[in-house]
């Protein structure tokens, strides 16, 4: 695990409160529009990458899914989504580990990700993510990628991000996954900046 962006990571969950690190979404709006074209059943497996304490899990587990698991490579972040909740954090699992370095152990219907890929900038980070995602995905299953579009921001948390476009995401992946559908989403932070997010649908083949 790269112990200096975990230590980043950590330091970030440990000293804002959850309404004050710039991701924060109530509500997670892409999510039940592309959501839909997949048409997942209840027990599908979901995985959500890079997930932290984000509320995409609490939406999952309300709209009646019951096969979640949650990647973070920060352990602070991991700990707060179990301490808010609850009992209902016994049904989701839950990974600490650099993205780059997983090494899923089953297969997923859905791979979520939701502003965890821009963070990686070198080529070689890239290729490693677009692999073992390919690598955890079923046939026929499906990707929900976000990231900045390339009218966002440049950074987040201090940290370099790669921006993407619709074709730039889509070439990328196009070994082993064909786009089903784009969006374009403006995300109001708490601190009332807008960033510019793509969200991309894509099925594995």
């Amino acid at each position: 695990m790269n112990n200096a962006s975990q230590q980043h990571w950590d330091k970030v969950y440990e000293t804002k409160a959850e309404n004050e690190v710039s991701w924060f979404q109530a509500n997670p709006q892409h999510a039940g529009e592309l959501m839909k074209l997949f048409n997942l059943p209840p027990g599908a497996a979901i995985i959500d990458i890079g997930g932290g304490d984000s509320l995409f899990a609490d939406a999952m587990l309300a709209a009646g899914y019951k096969n979640i698991t949650v990647l973070d490579i920060s352990a602070a972040a991991i700990y707060r989504a179990i301490a808010r909740l609850g009992e209902k954090a016994g049904r989701v699992t839950w990974i600490v580990s650099d993205i780059t370095s997983f090494k899923p152990k089953k297969k997923y219907d859905l791979w979520h990700d939701r502003a965890a890929f821009h963070f990686l900038i070198t080529e070689e980070q890239i290729t490693q993510y677009v692999s073992i995602a390919g690598e955890a995905v079923k046939k026929d299953g499906y990707m929900l990628l976000g990231t900045f579009s390339e009218n966002g921001p440049t950074k987040c948390s201090g940290l370099e991000i790669k921006q993407y476009s619709e074709p730039a995401m889509t070439a990328r992946f196009a070994a082993d996954f064909e786009r089903l559908k784009c969006l374009y989403e403006d995300h109001v932070t708490p601190a009332n900046k807008v960033q510019s997010f793509i969200f991309c649908g894509f099925r594995r083949k």
